[in-house]
């Protein structure tokens, strides 16, 4: 059985987002995609095309790089959100200069809100070196709660490691 909620997260290029996408294909509803990133360079355009590429025509994609509250407010019972990811959407706000606290808030509120199943994927950042600058050091421990908290409102929480999913919490459907 689909857990309502799961959190996958997992190091850069860890196959967390291609876990999370083949969860949502195959648990049968209707799915959405959040996109989160905003292309900065060719390098971001290209590991968008290569996301893209990997979704077929059944996928509806939202673009939503920093209010994800309003799209998931919308989004009916019986259907599926696949957010990818907290990371981008986290970075987003930080470079806007947003309230970081109150923007998480948001953003627990309305998951808790809403109606349909969702999938969240995010960055583990914790496990490297401590960044040599303060933007870098405020925004690892930003994600590092924003996992936290999104980890506590999950019902099912994995971590991908070389593209296996590591059950923490909850059961794997």
């Amino acid at each position: 059985m689909l857990p309502r909620n799961t959190f996958a997260l997992g190091g850069a290029a860890s196959g967390k987002s291609e876990w999370a996408e083949d969860l949502v294909n195959s648990c049968g509803l209707p799915k959405t995609y959040f996109a989160t990133g905003r292309i900065w360079d060719d390098e971001v355009q290209e590991r968008v095309n290569k996301h893209q590429s990997r979704r077929d025509a059944g996928w509806h994609t939202v673009e939503c790089p920093l209010d994800l509250a309003e799209p998931l407010a919308k989004l009916p019972a019986g259907e599926i959100v696949l957010i990818d990811c907290a990371t981008m959407w986290l970075s987003n706000h930080l470079m806007e200069g947003s309230d970081l606290d109150a923007a998480q808030a948001a953003l627990l509120a309305a998951l808790r809100d809403c109606a349909a199943h969702w999938v969240i994927v995010s960055n583990e950042v914790g496990q490297g070196i401590v960044p040599d600058n303060a933007m870098a050091r405020q925004f690892r421990e930003a994600q590092g709660r924003l996992n936290i908290a999104l980890a506590a409102e999950a019902e099912t929480v994995v971590q991908v490691v070389v593209g296996l999913p590591q059950l923490l919490k909850g059961e794997l459907p």
